[in-house]
């Protein structure tokens, strides 16, 4: 009886198993389907939808960590008190002290002992107790109310989608429809060309290529330091796995802008690409093909610049 429970519960298991393997080895192409890399002061927050990708998951991987300086989630340095102390801290327990202390430099003054002026302070000490417990209260039920009654901090976009006075019009680049006018999305304080979205969409058939020819060099000259060594990763493992990623006929079928912004001296433009290729696991020695063949895929790309300079692949995330 024992083994007939089990049995459907192996199988079930040896079903999952097998569909984990084909999900972890269908994204073989560059980036493996996580998503990784730096977008700035943006890095941490999700990129406007647009038609090609309504959502992107977020970052998984960075070298941007949430704290560092500049970054959108820096701590602020505590603030410490121009009064520290048990003895000089203002407040009911520093003046009930205060007021002990002085109530035994009296006692003493008038020849009753440091603990004879406490005499007359005691009968007060009871009521001074209960007016403390009914402030410390107060004070508890007026910082939980103050809390409930902030607003929520939204995520986002937020102000600097309209400070070009309202989205403009998306370019839909390597054939792919124009979104929608009226969504907070593509918004470009840039000034994006044509040339861009050019360079956008001929990088994207670069880096595969790169990637598929395990040339680190020319990787080199299209992504950032940072993205070159995941991808340096990656290619690494495949090498001790013994299998080579081929990846050809990368073709871009539709792409939008999801958001371009400045900082500093560094230009940052977000977009949407959806695009098709032939993406095979070959195995290193035979040159046997072990999986793939013709694939779509649907990722967001993150690309910058220094100011006058030519883009670079800053992060890629997963639609």
């Amino acid at each position: 009886m024992l083994c007939l429970r089990v049995r459907p519960l192996l199988a079930l298991c040896a079903v999952a198993a097998v569909l984990a393997f084909a999900m972890s080895d269908a994204d073989a192409r560059a980036g493996r389907g996580m998503s990784f890399g730096s977008r700035g002061s943006q890095t941490f927050s999700a990129p406007p939808s647009t038609t090609t990708s309504p959502s992107a998951r977020p970052i998984e991987r960075s070298m941007t960590q949430p704290g560092q300086p500049g970054g959108m989630f820096a701590q602020r340095p505590p603030v410490s008190s121009p009064m520290g102390g048990f003895f000089n801290r203002p407040g009911f327990l520093g003046g009930l002290f205060t007021g002990l202390l002085g109530a035994g430099l009296l006692g003493m003054l008038f020849g009753h002992g440091f603990l004879g002026g406490l005499g007359g302070f005691a009968s007060m000490l009871g009521l001074l107790l209960q007016i403390g417990l009914i402030v410390i209260i107060g004070y508890l039920l007026w910082t939980w109310w103050q809390r409930r009654s902030q607003p929520a901090l939204a995520s986002g976009p937020a102000l600097r989608d309209y400070a070009s006075g309202g989205a403009r019009p998306q370019m839909g680049f390597g054939g792919g429809a124009p979104a929608s006018r009226a969504r907070a999305s593509g918004t470009d304080e840039v000034g994006l060309t044509p040339d861009d979205f050019n360079a956008f969409e001929k990088t994207l058939g670069e880096v595969q290529s790169a990637y598929s020819a395990e040339d680190l060099a020319r990787l080199r000259r299209h992504v950032t330091p940072e993205m070159l060594s995941y991808f340096s990763e990656e290619l690494s493992a495949n090498a001790s796995k013994g299998v080579v990623n081929r990846l050809s006929d990368v073709k871009l079928l539709q792409g939008d802008l999801a958001e371009a912004w400045r900082e500093g001296d560094t230009d940052y433009a977000t977009v949407a690409m959806r695009f098709s290729l032939n993406d095979e696991t070959i195995e290193r020695d035979s040159g046997r093909v072990l999986q793939g063949g013709p694939d779509e895929a649907t990722e967001v790309w993150t690309f910058m610049r220094a100011r006058g300079g030519h883009w670079l692949v800053s992060a890629i995330q997963q639609s």
